[in-house]
């Protein structure tokens, strides 16, 4: 489909230009930031996960500035010039961004050190500036500075015969000045070493902890670079210390992988993790009391600009404060909770039960509401099943001490047949899939890397099992990872099923992806880059004709993203024609919703909460019988064309109802729920007069949850 002309757009839309239709990519990422730091901003949630917001917001923006920041860069230094779909050059966009980001950086500076860290003290949780210690807490760093830290330090000169040091990406550094009294001004720098926690603990707490925190929930913690500085001299023994300054870089570190000539894969991306330290620097970040003449220092060896430097307050690399969330006080966090397991395998132990549960019915799984030990116990349940013969399974983000591999290399230690398609392309994490997929292949296990030029982002499970009546597969689709970890903090959707129709797609999709098979068609999934596009824009198509032919014309779509030109234009052709759309998108949305005579029928709306949300829901109404789709994909250019994605079906009628009241939970959210608004602003949904908040979230929790 061609991108919507501008001669079409109503009267009333003469005002904007075909590059206003869309919002930019980037800057609309950095809205999602916004939002992450708005819920630490935001008193309701407890303090310690007002914390963990202010970490992820870091996280984030680090990671946007090693990625899509270092593509804008590259961009420029190809000399491309291609504008973005909203009209922006690659170097309008970095002078762009740079104007969204400094704001956000100051907001985020200043709920730390002026709301979130006073009342930290309040609770008797302290990180304090060197200076504030006592002259005992002081000795005690001093003699934690001699035992654990000095031996690790290596001061690195800069000066003719010292060539500037390479600067690891994302690592602290203290410039030091010295004073010698031969050669006058020098240069030295000292890395502040990440395999010593960052905030390191104090004994003897400050005084003035309210009376009412006994000692034992009393913490006070200072920084580690603080104590470096106050004890650097030890490594200079007679120089002159004139001063230290904290720095750090973000480099480029998106691998760039010419699959077409790998003869080694494996091989290839470790050699890609290696060379990832080596990229080039797109960020330096200095504190505020920097003086110019370092700051030039820096920039002329790291080959920067003024444009490249961000000044900040207080400490650099506030990742650093998920330190916090670990500590022993539930009082300041989220109330914990179980999660269960659906009605089906309420009381399934033996796999013989597990498995007629699956033959019974398609189970819906929605995480971490239904625990992911569900799956963990399906694989070990298979694995020790004399009657299970082979498993098949994709992994994309397992991350580490990974439940489900260890469950697969010992199903192949029971002389399963054990085939796992390892995606070593999913951006950092690289390095956990390829420690994992050589403990694979050393366990026995038919390890593959998927298809060139392609990352296998498809979540897909495959057990076969033999019975009474012949060979039965059972199958698991999901919408997010197989990890044990982020499955208690992200929201996804799974289904459990033994139907043929879907076990057989699932089946010649695994052919596909280790052998030569150029399957085209699919009996139930949709999957991408196969057909994906297609099968979506025919399904909102549909749409499109039922509203023009006055029937029901309504969809709701529920994903990360909103991206791909496409897809956008094709909703604003659905809106004009009377289509009622509602799109809930946890992050980029590049759609201008609201706009008379171009999108006036739709709605966007972003929900930010305790956890994040992951599910991708794609629901068509079909005029009252409607078609309802799960999967991995987001709508981006990227997920529909260059991905292997799946996307599979709802059908059984319970569970499309299930769904449907899903859905219906996450647009009643008047809590955490922000509107898009036509001139890409966000604000917050409100309850309507006279209720309380609805929380989507919260409310699915109770739902849920068997409290104990």
């Amino acid at each position: 489909m061609t991108s919507i002309a501008f001669e079409t757009i109503e009267s009333d839309m003469a005002h904007l230009s075909a590059a206003s239709l869309y919002f930019n990519r980037e800057l609309s990422w950095l809205e999602f930031n916004r939002r992450v730091l708005e819920e630490a901003m935001d008193e309701r949630h407890p303090l310690l996960e007002r914390v963990k917001f202010l970490s992820i917001f870091s996280t984030n923006l680090d990671e946007f500035f090693m990625i899509r920041v270092a593509g804008l860069k590259r961009q420029i230094a190809a000399r491309v010039t291609t504008r973005s779909p909203d009209g922006l050059t690659p170097s309008e966009q970095l002078h762009a961004i740079r104007r969204a980001v400094i704001p956000l950086i100051e907001q985020h500076r200043s709920c730390w050190l002026d709301d979130i860290k006073p009342k930290l003290r309040e609770q008797g949780i302290h990180v304090l500036d060197y200076h504030e210690l006592t002259p005992a807490q002081r000795a005690a760093c001093t003699e934690y500075f001699e035992r654990e830290v000095f031996p690790v330090l290596t001061p690195l000169a800069i000066d003719p015969a010292h060539p500037f040091p390479h600067i690891s990406n994302l690592s602290l550094n203290l410039a030091v000045v010295i004073h010698d009294p031969d050669e006058g001004e020098l240069f030295a720098r000292v890395k502040v070493p990440a395999v010593l926690p960052r905030l390191v603990p104090i004994e003897g707490g400050p005084c003035d902890s309210p009376d009412d925190i006994p000692p034992e929930r009393r913490y006070c913690f200072t920084w580690l670079e603080q104590i470096i500085t106050a004890n650097v001299a030890s490594l200079f023994p007679g120089e002159e210390i004139v001063e230290c300054y904290l720095f750090r870089i973000t480099r480029n570190a998106d691998m760039e992988i010419e699959e077409e000539e790998a003869d080694d894969l494996l091989r290839v991306i470790e050699e890609g993790v290696r060379q990832r330290r080596f990229g080039a620097v797109v960020r330096l970040q200095v504190q505020h009391s920097t003086p110019e003449r370092v700051r030039n220092l820096l920039l002329t060896n790291l080959k920067l600009t003024p444009d490249d430097v961000y000044e900040m307050r207080g400490p650099l690399g506030l990742s650093d404060l998920m330190q916090l969330t670990n500590i022993d006080r539930p009082d300041l966090k989220d109330p914990p909770f179980y999660p269960i397991s659906p009605a089906p395998l309420h009381n399934a132990r033996s796999s013989e039960e597990i498995f007629a549960a699956i033959r019974q019915q398609d189970i819906l799984l929605h995480h971490p509401f239904h625990s992911f030990q569900l799956l963990v116990s399906l694989i070990q349940a298979a694995a020790e099943d004399p009657n299970v013969l082979a498993i098949k399974q994709t992994l994309y983000r397992v991350g580490s001490n990974s439940p489900i591999v260890k469950a697969l290399m010992h199903a192949r230690e029971q002389d399963k047949q054990v085939t796992v398609l390892v995606e070593l392309k999913a951006r950092f994490d690289e390095e956990n899939n390829i420690i994992w997929a050589k403990q694979l292949e050393r366990a026995g296990v038919h390890v593959v890397y998927g298809l060139v030029g392609l990352k296998t982002h498809a979540k897909l499970a495959l057990i076969v099992r033999r019975e009474h009546d012949g060979l039965r597969r059972y199958v698991h689709l999901g919408t997010g990872n197989y990890n044990a970890t982020t499955a208690r903090i992200y929201t996804d959707l799974g289904l459990l099923t033994a139907r043929p129709d879907i076990a057989a797609d699932v089946a010649e999709l695994f052919n596909h992806l280790t052998g030569f098979s150029r399957q085209r068609h699919y009996r139930k999934l949709i999957v991408a880059p196969v057909s994906m596009r297609e099968c979506l824009e025919a399904l909102i198509e549909r749409e499109i004709a039922h509203a023009q032919a006055g029937r029901q014309g309504h969809l709701i779509f529920k994903c990360n993203a909103i991206v791909d030109k496409k897809i956008i234009d094709l909703l604003y052709r659905a809106s004009q024609a009377g289509v009622t759309i509602e799109l809930i998108a946890r992050g980029i949305c590049c759609l201008r919703p609201g706009v008379p005579g171009l999108s006036e029928r739709i709605s966007v709306r972003s929900i930010v909460g305790r956890f994040l949300e992951h599910s991708r829901i794609y629901y068509f109404a079909n005029n009252g019988n409607p078609d309802i789709y799960l999967g991995s994909a987001d709508l981006m250019e990227r997920n529909l064309d260059r991905r292997v994605e799946t996307l599979f079906p709802i059908e059984s009628e319970p569970l499309k109802a299930e769904i449907r009241q899903l859905l219906d939970v996450y647009l009643r959210d008047t809590s955490r729920a922000r509107i898009l608004m036509p001139d890409g602003s966000y604000i917050r949904a409100r309850p309507p007069e006279g209720e309380e908040p609805f929380d989507s979230q919260t409310f699915l929790s109770r739902a849920n949850m068997t409290p104990r």
